[in-house]
């Protein structure tokens, strides 16, 4: 079993949950010193967080843990899917200009493509990979809710204010750490990794 894992991410808002979900597990995570160029072309989830994993392994040799994940829309033909962090740049839906921080132009812009739009079921995913070299190991976590009209609360990172998970009257960004650790996708996908890592001693 790894002991230390690299985290393939320089996104503090996500250094901040895995540093919070592993806590307990016997497993130290490590950030980078430096971000590292990835070319996000995968097709998928999975895709995306193994060319993450490779890339970031191959420059530091460390086993590495990246994460690729988003908000998916079933009334936007899924957008932004895979193109979550970058989706106020793309061409679906029209480029969003950035005011004041790009989750902000993201979330605008996709307020703006939900207006008058009834059906706003929505779903936080996850995939989570674990690259050793020569094998690896991946998990996935989902978290079903629906897309808020307005954003609401502070706490949390990305679309999390503006997505109201089932059996909650708020948003990600209202839960505690706590709270959201049980029912965030990532939190899912997190406790299904540990136990796979944990089968490999």
């Amino acid at each position: 079993m790894p002991k230390t894992l690299l985290l393939a991410t320089t996104n503090p808002g996500k250094i901040r949950e895995f540093k919070r979900l592993f806590e307990g597990s016997g497993i130290e995570l490590l950030t980078p010193d430096r971000e590292v160029e990835v070319e996000e072309k995968g097709c998928s989830f999975l895709e995306n967080a193994y060319i993450k994993a490779e890339t970031y392994h191959r420059a530091s040799g460390i086993p590495t843990l990246a994460d690729d994940s988003g908000l998916v829309v079933p009334a936007l033909n899924g957008y932004p899917g895979i193109y979550s962090s970058r989706f106020y740049l793309i061409e679906f839906g029209g480029v969003e200009a950035v005011k004041e921080s790009k989750d902000k132009a993201n979330i605008d812009k996709l307020l703006r493509l939900m207006q008058g739009v009834e059906d706003r079921r929505a779903y936080f995913y996850a995939c989570l990979v674990v690259y050793l070299g020569e094998a690896g190991l991946w998990a996935e976590g989902r978290c079903d809710g629906i897309v808020l009209y307005q954003p609401r609360g502070e706490g949390g990172f990305g679309y999390d204010p503006i997505l109201q998970p089932d059996g909650y009257d708020r948003s990600m960004a209202e839960l505690s750490p706590q709270e959201k650790d049980m029912v965030s996708h990532r939190g899912k996908a997190v406790r299904k990794l540990i136990k796979l890592i944990k089968m490999l001693e």
